[in-house]
């Protein structure tokens, strides 16, 4: 690990430079979305269902609407991936037909990251074993606000080796951190100690993503990227419902940087009710298809 963080945490923008930004970034949304952007933002939502009351049927079910779409809408992309809990994954895994969409797995003690290590690399390992493609954690974010960035750095490090070569989104848990430096800091933790992703919430707490700590973190992947040459993806998650709050955080990334980012290679957004109110108004009629 090369403590790159130590070098880049000095970079983060200040608040005036965040307005600024976000004013620019409000300027370019169009008032009226085509329905090629709309499908756009389509295709990189992660389609979660992350609820207590979830269970086998609702799982199948909902990987069922996912396999069930292109035969209804084959004009339309799909959804980039199903996002579970870790002991759903088998059930996506056997039942999911549709092609070009993962399997996401949230572990590591989602979404409090309040547990032992060896569990923590153990879940995501079971959950890569049981056919998940991706895997989404937290990082210790009790660590990491006691100023103890070895050990957060050295967790990530650990999970990831324990995955090899399959995606590894980090979630920073922005709404929690408390200032914009705290969350670029977070950012730089994660992509140095091996993060495919960083990503903004587990949508558990009562901020989650906000423009804000989008626009700081994806300077943050810009800043990464302009000194080590390594793209990393962002994803926006928690509490984006409608077209006009996806159409703030796509416009960010291609803002900040640039419209390589813009596919599910490198952008997600992890939504549940989204993808229905997009679908929506692609089709110009009410549609409840996931």
């Amino acid at each position: 690990m090369t403590k790159l963080y130590e070098k880049l945490i000095k970079s983060c923008p200040s608040e005036n430079e965040i307005k600024d930004g976000l004013r620019n970034v409000y300027s370019s949304i169009p008032e009226a979305p085509d329905k090629h952007l709309l499908m756009s933002i389509l295709s990189v939502i992660d389609l979660t269902s992350l609820n207590t009351t979830d269970n086998k049927s609702i799982i199948i079910h909902l990987t069922g609407k996912v396999n069930s779409f292109q035969g209804r809408f084959n004009n339309i992309p799909n959804v980039a991936a199903i996002c579970v809990f870790p002991n759903f994954v088998p059930f996506v895994k056997e039942k999911l037909t549709a092609k070009n969409v993962k399997i996401a797995a949230v572990a590591g003690a989602f979404p409090a990251s309040q547990t032992f290590r060896s569990i923590k690399i153990a879940e995501c390992k079971m959950a890569i074993e049981a056919g998940a493609d991706e895997v989404d954690i937290v990082i210790p974010v009790g660590a990491f606000l006691g100023n103890d960035y070895s050990l957060v750095a050295e967790e990530i490090l650990e999970i990831k080796e324990s995955i090899g070569d399959k995606r590894l989104k980090v979630i920073v848990e922005s709404g929690l951190l408390g200032d914009y430096e705290k969350i670029f800091n977070a950012s730089m933790i994660a992509m140095d100690a091996g993060a495919d992703f960083i990503k903004t919430s587990t949508g558990k707490t009562n901020i989650s993503a906000t423009p804000e700590a989008a626009f700081v973190m994806c300077k943050a992947i810009s800043d990464f990227y302009n000194e080590t040459a390594i793209k990393v993806g962002f994803k926006a998650a928690g509490g984006i419902v409608t077209a006009a709050d996806a159409l703030v955080y796509y416009h960010i990334v291609k803002h900040c940087l640039g419209s390589e980012w813009l596919n599910s290679d490198f952008f997600r957004i992890g939504a549940s009710r989204l993808a229905n109110n997009i679908l929506s108004e692609i089709a110009g009629e009410r549609h409840e298809h996931f």
